[in-house]
């Protein structure tokens, strides 16, 4: 990140900046792949090409495949089979490159001037890097493969690592606890700090297990990302923060709420669809907050589909600003009006010499592109007096509120709570502001 002094330089273009994004996202690869293609119907169509032309046909499939999907690593293995492999930032990237594969093998091939239908089977292996045993990922994409030809499907695959058993079972079980409303929100409000009213406030998921108790997101959003539950979770909760709301409005109180969208969904038309008529049926004011690494899995897609939401009236918030790839290549493209800055920054504002600088530069260059910043994760009167000093828009953290339930953060409404945090940070408002601006 630049300093406070220093303008720093944003790519010219759009494209520029999809390419540089893109860039970045092959540098993270998350998720290592393997899949094992095999032609089915090879001696039926033997038995027309004759032996000779048959033993050619492997490689045929190759080039179609190579073609279109260049940056996959092709190894042709015997007459009828190629092994492929790749990398990826997400489990998700494994079932799309499955479908196009699966796509560029159904037309017919044209062998020698006549037209040939090639039935090209596939078993596929996902293993995160680098805990991914290469041996183990062979063997996991053979047996997918036996499977695929055994039930005449065209794809088959499995996850690899002691966690894929464990990333099954939670998946099932949130599918589970979505259909039998075991999930709640719980909300953290945000302060204006010049305006000192809460306008808005975080929603942030939770899990009432029947048998562990509750459970906080950390335990459970990773396996519903990639055990691909992510699209019903958040679904379920952009309908629970609607309705609920509808409540904090009919009581008099009109916040509009935030939440956390995935990186995945970005890209997935179906989700974006879905969530838009959600929010267009309901006039709802919500707000959806994403991560800095989250457009880059695939910028042209989650840029446009930003947009959209944008465009029926969600405000696209730049969540932990900072903690990951600081690019001002998605800043200066995505529809944001706000930024978040990481709490790892302002947990140590008044203790560290270079943080105060960084979060000061953070704001003015959020403020330079039309967004508001939020610093989360306060939890200080002196980090709020510092905050304020700075320009700082809005604040989040313990110290205004932790995050609560429903009925707990009418009662903080109701109460007017926020403004005692804000008398009680005043002295060290005052004594700040002197020594800021002397410095």
């Amino acid at each position: 990140m630049a300093g406070p002094g220093s303008q720093p330089e944003v790519p010219a273009s759009r494209e520029q900046a999809l390419a540089t994004l893109s860039a970045l996202a092959a540098q993270r690869p998350a998720w290592r792949f393997l899949v094992l293609a095999e032609i089915a119907n090879f001696a039926r169509v033997r038995r027309h090409l004759g032996c000779a032309r048959a033993d050619l046909l492997i490689t045929d499939v190759q080039s179609r495949i190579e073609a279109a999907l260049p940056d996959l690593r092709l190894l042709v293995t015997g007459r009828t089979s190629i092994e492929i492999a790749f990398e990826g930032g997400r489990a998700a990237d494994l079932d799309e490159t499955l479908d196009r594969l699966r796509d560029l093998c159904e037309p017919m091939f044209d062998l020698d001037g006549e037209m040939y239908q090639v039935d090209v089977v596939f078993g596929a292996a996902a293993g995160r890097v680098p805990q991914t045993d290469e041996l183990r990922l062979v063997e996991e994409a053979e047996a997918a493969l036996v499977e695929a030809r055994s039930a005449h499907s065209p794809v088959r695959h499995h996850l690899v690592g002691p966690e894929a058993r464990d990333i099954r079972r939670v998946a099932d079980e949130l599918r589970t606890a979505i259909a039998e409303d075991q999930l709640l929100l719980a909300y953290q409000p945000k302060i204006h700090v010049r305006r000192q009213e809460i306008s808005s406030a975080e929603a942030l998921v939770r899990w009432h297990h029947p048998e562990r108790g509750l459970v906080l997101p950390g335990d459970f959003i990773g396996a519903a990302e990639d055990g691909e539950v992510i699209d019903l979770l958040t679904l379920w909760t952009i309908r629970r923060a609607i309705d609920d709301q509808r409540t904090l409005l009919a009581a008099g109180h009109d916040l509009r709420i935030f939440i956390n969208i995935s990186g995945q969904l970005l890209a997935d038309q179906a989700f974006v669809d879905a969530t838009c008529r959600l929010v267009a049926e309901a006039d709802a004011k919500l707000g959806f907050e994403v991560t800095e690494t989250s457009v880059i899995r695939d910028p042209e897609s989650a840029i446009a589909n930003l947009q959209r939401f944008a465009d029926i009236g969600i405000i696209v918030a730049i969540d932990d600003y900072g903690a990951g790839l600081s690019s001002l290549a998605y800043l200066k493209q995505l529809p944001a009006r706000e930024l978040k800055i990481d709490k790892l920054f302002v947990t140590q504002l008044t203790s560290s010499n270079r943080d105060p600088l960084i979060v000061r530069s953070t704001i003015d260059l959020a403020h330079a592109l039309e967004m508001e910043v939020v610093a989360e994760g306060v939890e200080t009167h002196a980090a709020l007096a510092l905050l304020t000093v700075m320009g700082c828009d809005m604040v989040q953290g313990f110290l205004i509120s932790r995050p609560v339930a429903l009925p707990a953060l009418m009662a903080f409404l109701e109460e007017d709570q926020h403004h005692h945090v804000s008398r009680d940070s005043r002295a060290s408002f005052n004594g700040l502001a002197t020594a800021w601006k002397r410095g």
